[in-house]
């Protein structure tokens, strides 16, 4: 209190003359932003999903902190907020990418109905993608939805493998329980391939453990469950789905009664 503080008249007077002093405890930095005082709280999330870790912070501050109302307000930010932001996006991609897929089926066979059976490996995909992250007790993430996009445009590709050869088939003059017979047993061997590079491919991701596994293992995990089921569906439901709701096909009267490979005669 003894510090000498100039006047106005360029006398010196004591800080204790103008000012109480006393030492207490309070904030040591001020910030602000948008003209409000904020104060930070930080932590780093571990072996966890971090919008569950969110939530759960959230139920515990509603439950057991009262905030004045009107003066107070909490903000979640840093990842958690990009985490919102990508959602967001999530929810325009994805049905943007699904009906980019079924619009590139119908120009590959120009008929609503092939590419309904198409595409209907991609919800049993995404049921394989599911099971597959509550098997490995993974939480839904942003990698997990880029996983389910990924996925969609491989689920297509052993439908295709079938439903084409199926067709070609019923031009050389097959039934449809003889060509959707046929077709799956001939057909075997490339889904089989099809889905194994897709499996393989992704099982280093799906079980890395350095730095980015955090985004890499649901990414891979959705992908590798999603086209093993979508093989058993392209192998098992396809071939029911065709016999069920079965639309009358052109036939090649030429091709009738032939075998895989027409006959040569002199």
């Amino acid at each position: 209190g003894s510090i000498q503080l100039p006047t106005a008249t360029g006398e010196r007077v004591p800080l204790s003359r103008v000012a109480d002093i006393r030492i207490i405890e309070g904030p040591s930095t001020i910030t602000r932003e948008w003209g409000q005082r904020r104060i930070v709280i930080t932590c780093n999330v571990r072996g966890r999903d971090l919008g569950t870790f969110v939530a759960e912070v959230q139920h515990a501050v509603k439950g057991e902190v009262t905030m004045p109302p009107g003066r107070y307000h909490l903000d979640y930010g840093g990842q958690f907020e990009q985490l919102e932001r990508a959602q967001i996006r999530l929810m325009i991609v994805v049905p943007v990418a699904l009906l980019l897929i079924f619009l590139l089926l119908y120009a590959t066979y120009g008929t609503v109905i092939d590419t309904l059976r198409v595409f209907s490996g991609v919800p049993f995909a995404w049921v394989g993608g599911i099971f597959a992250l509550w098997l490995r007790d993974m939480p839904f993430s942003i990698s997990a939805g880029i996983g389910f996009i990924a996925l969609s445009g491989v689920a297509v590709l052993d439908d295709m493998i079938l439903v084409s050869y199926v067709r070609e088939l019923q031009k050389r003059g097959r039934t449809l329980e003889q060509a959707v017979e046929e077709a799956a047993i001939t057909r075997l061997r490339p889904v089989l391939m099809t889905t194994l590079v897709a499996c393989l491919g992704f099982v280093p991701m799906a079980f890395s453990t350095g730095m980015g596994a955090e985004v890499q293992r649901p990414l891979a995990t959705v992908v590798i469950g999603g086209v093993i089921s979508a093989m058993v569906m392209s192998l098992l439901v396809l071939r029911v789905l065709f016999v069920v709701f079965r639309f009358p096909t052109r036939r090649n009267p030429a091709a009738v009664n032939q075998g895989p490979l027409a006959k040569v005669t002199q």
